[in-house]
């Protein structure tokens, strides 16, 4: 016997809910490559600890609430108690993991500015030993038009035995400034204030989609609640 009357209600909301999840899933996969390839062209990743691993999260995030929002369709579609109870569970499990990574973000938010400043220091280490490496961090100056780490000067003990020079990227409109670089023809601002900056005017869009994501899974699991109650019901009265 199938589920009648509100439950009728229930079911299709729980369907329309998991559509929405699984709009959610391909925005995050999206998004997961988005900040991989934008990571990729703005950094070279030398270490394991590395902020390398942000876009992997959001791409198995939103892989994970793809299945999970699909396996809800079909519970709901199929009235199958099952299919509803596991989809419940999981995305209980997912929404937990979710508060338990944003807990940790906030808790270790301050470190990522020092993963971004060791990275930055071994790219400029590294600058005239490897192409790869030389081509990203001009493309980094040249995109956020920054130089060093914190300044121009962090360029001075890395050029040595030619101290007092800096790459053509960190020149405002020419190349004139490699071999005397001045605040005038030089970007004065370092590129850890910059890539901070671009952060922060991203996290706000990020958090927003979160807390948007976080609601619908809240309603998402109490009409997934409600549905197993009425599918159970359906199955005492037969």
């Amino acid at each position: 016997m199938g589920v009648e009357g509100g439950m009728k209600c229930i079911k299709y909301l729980v369907f329309f809910f998991n559509f929405i999840f699984w709009l959610c899933g391909i925005a995050l996969i999206a998004l997961g490559i988005f900040v991989q390839i934008e990571l990729k062209d703005t950094l070279v990743m030398t270490g394991p600890a590395s902020a390398s691993a942000a876009p992997i999260v959001i791409l198995s995030v939103g892989v994970i609430v793809f299945f999970i929002s699909f396996f809800g369709c079909c519970g709901a579609a199929k009235e199958n108690y099952c299919m509803i109870t596991t989809f419940a569970i999981l995305l209980t499990l997912i929404f937990l993991v979710e508060i338990a990574a944003a807990i940790a973000g906030y808790i270790f938010k301050d470190k990522v500015r020092t993963v971004i400043e060791n990275e930055i220091q071994e790219e400029m280490n590294n600058y005239n030993r490897s192409l790869d490496v030389k081509k990203t961090l001009d493309n980094l100056q040249k995109k956020y038009s920054c130089c060093g780490v914190a300044s121009y000067t962090d360029w001075f003990n890395v050029t040595k035995p030619e101290p007092g020079k800096v790459p053509a990227s960190c020149c405002k409109n020419s190349t004139d400034c490699t071999k005397n670089p001045t605040r005038d023809n030089t970007y004065e601002e370092g590129c850890v204030k910059k890539i901070e900056l671009w952060l922060r005017n991203h996290i706000v869009i990020v958090a927003a989609v979160a807390l948007g994501i976080a609601f619908f899974e809240i309603l998402g699991i109490i009409f997934a609640c409600c549905l197993m109650k009425g599918i159970r019901s359906g199955y005492e009265v037969m």
